[in-house]
């Protein structure tokens, strides 16, 4: 259990295909999230979330009420939140991480991020972002 005291970086919006099995995962970020006392993400999360939930809106996974339901819940929950912005110290930051761990640009990012406002956790369902996020120095909850 995390204390509530924590500070946690959320920094991979975790949205979950309805049809997938990964919705332990899901439900794990939103326990994290109720336990927290303050959450912080990347910049690059509200346009992550957007694109991912209009996929599954083009795939026909969810009607178009459900996904004007869900893009609601995402912009009041980021209300909420801590918005680390990506700084020119960012952008050099993230160039070594790159090239040293196979990892994608926004992945890179959201890791940079994280260490930037040094949380206690750093919660992320991708097995690349974690891997390099813990030897990057980030306490890590895996949420796959």
């Amino acid at each position: 259990m995390i204390p509530l005291s924590k500070r946690i970086a959320k920094l991979t919006p975790i949205v979950m295909d309805p049809d997938s099995d990964a919705e332990q995962g899901s439900d794990k970020v939103l326990e994290l999230c109720q336990q927290a006392d303050s959450l912080v993400v990347s910049v690059i999360c509200l346009p992550e979330l957007i694109s991912t939930l209009s996929r599954l809106l083009r795939e026909k996974k969810f009607a178009k009420a459900d996904y004007q339901k869900l893009k609601g819940e995402v912009m009041a929950d980021l209300a909420d939140v801590d918005i680390c912005q990506i700084t020119p110290e960012i952008l050099v930051a993230v160039v070594p991480l790159l090239e040293k761990y196979p990892l994608r640009a926004m992945d890179a990012l959201h890791i940079v991020c994280a260490l930037a406002v040094k949380p206690d956790i750093f919660v992320s369902a991708d097995r690349r972002q974690i891997s390099a996020a813990r030897k990057a120095g980030l306490k890590i909850v895996d949420v796959s």
